[in-house]
């Protein structure tokens, strides 16, 4: 961990990674699965995660005598079945090429296979919080969760459209995207400071700049995991100490960084970010990895912006 630093800037990343999940995340936990629309596939994929429960809810009560997990070995909390729900915990994350079977069995006879395979954020296996098993798809329950669900999806598409649309015109994420490709000459900005740290996962170079009614943070992140990918889920910026959010622009070379190599992650907000209440006050930055935990965080000093 780096200690604060006297002066005029000040610069804190924490590589050991502190539990803080966004709240989206928590909401694409929960999904529904029509057995009718997959007839073909005997078996269903159930994404977990260590440490994380993934429960499963039927439509009727499910066997707890003739409902097991098999080969689990030590690497999941004792299965649990209450009335309607199976409920799951793996003791740690999966590796890459596990996949353990679960067999539940409904009260009504009805046997339904599931396959536990890791999540994985970069492939799109978003860990399961909650799975949703329906069999009849036009039970009111299944209608509405399958109504909820599509109301879901397009709220997130408009969100991304919208998005994209003010990235396109904004002047802050054409800023950060020079920084992401070196060109810092054609930018505002000046290099005010540089600080390095390294953990088992990563390595960061952290360039802190100082710009005319703007600040950027640059990270130089080398990915020293030999399995994970690396990336950014989310971005937060507040204001000390009150809290408040502001928007910053974020840009990266690369979706995800392999295990071994290096990308770049550059953050630009402007001054009027640093205003609140008539004044001029300092930022809090953090930044969460892919797996929601908090990789780093960075006090900007308003003067960064030459203010």
């Amino acid at each position: 961990m780096w200690s604060p630093l006297p002066g005029r800037f000040v610069l804190l990343v924490v590589l050991v990674a502190s539990t803080a999940l966004a709240r989206d995340s928590e909401r694409s936990g929960v999904r529904t699965l029509l057995l009718s629309e997959h007839p073909d596939d005997a078996t269903h994929r159930v994404y977990v995660a260590g440490q994380v429960v993934t429960s499963l809810r039927f439509e009727q009560p499910v066997d707890a005598a003739r409902t097991r997990l098999l080969g689990w070995g030590g690497r999941f909390e004792p299965l649990g079945v209450v009335g309607q729900k199976v409920i799951l915990e793996p003791l740690r994350d999966l590796a890459s090429d596990e996949g353990l079977p679960l067999l539940v069995t409904l009260k009504d006879g009805t046997e339904v296979p599931f396959l536990l395979r890791p999540a994985s954020e970069d492939d799109g296996r978003k860990t399961d919080q909650q799975v949703n098993v329906f069999k009849d798809p036009e039970s009111y329950d299944a209608m509405a969760s399958t109504l909820r669900r599509v109301k879901k999806e397009a709220r997130v598409l408009r969100e991304e459209n919208e998005r994209l649309r003010q990235e396109e015109t904004s002047e802050d994420h054409a800023l950060a995207a020079l920084l992401v490709k070196g060109s810092i000459e054609q930018t505002p900005f000046l290099v005010a400071r540089t600080l390095m740290a390294v953990d088992e996962d990563a390595k960061i170079q952290a360039v802190l700049f100082r710009g005319k009614g703007k600040a950027a943070v640059v990270f130089k992140v080398t990915n020293l995991h030999a399995h994970n990918p690396w990336s950014v889920q989310r971005v937060r910026l507040t204001t000390l100490p009150g809290g408040s959010e502001r928007t910053a622009a974020v840009r990266a070379t690369a979706p995800s960084f392999a295990p071994g190599a290096s990308g770049v992650v550059a953050i630009v907000t402007d001054g009027s970010a640093f205003a609140e209440e008539g004044r001029l006050t300092d930022l809090f930055l953090e930044v969460y990895r892919h797996d929601g935990l908090r990789t780093a965080f960075v006090t900007l000093e308003h003067r960064l912006t030459g203010e």
